[in-house]
C-alpha cells in the first residue's frame, strides 16, 4: 500500500506562489494582514500563516481569498497573475 502523507502536502512551488499573491494584493491595496483577514473572516494568523507557506489551504478557503480579491482561484494559483491582472 502507498502512503499519500506526501499527496496531501501542496507542492512548496504552489504555496510560496499563493503567498506571494496575497501580501502582493495586500501590499497594492494598503492592508495589513489583519485588515485582510477580516475581510476574509479569517484570524489574523491563519493568514500570517499562509503567507509563509505553512498552511494546506482548503478550496472553500481559496475560494475566500480569490473573492476578496476580485480574481478567480485560478488566478489566484497563476504565478504571473498579478504581472498582467493588476
Amino acid at each position: 500500500m502507498r502512503k499519500t502523507t506526501a499527496l496531501r502536502k501542496p507542492s512548496s512551488p504552489l504555496t510560496a506562489i499563493l503567498a506571494a499573491n496575497i501580501r502582493a494584493f495586500r501590499a497594492a491595496n494598503n492592508l495589513s494582514q489583519e485588515e485582510f483577514a477580516d475581510r476574509c473572516g479569517l484570524h489574523r494568523t491563519y493568514v500570517g500563516s499562509v503567507e509563509r507557506g505553512e498552511r494546506n489551504v482548503t478550496l472553500s478557503t481559496l475560494e475566500v481569498l480569490a473573492s476578496v480579491m476580485g480574481i478567480s482561484v485560478p488566478q489566484l494559483l497563476a504565478g504571473e497573475m498579478l504581472k498582467h491582472d493588476r
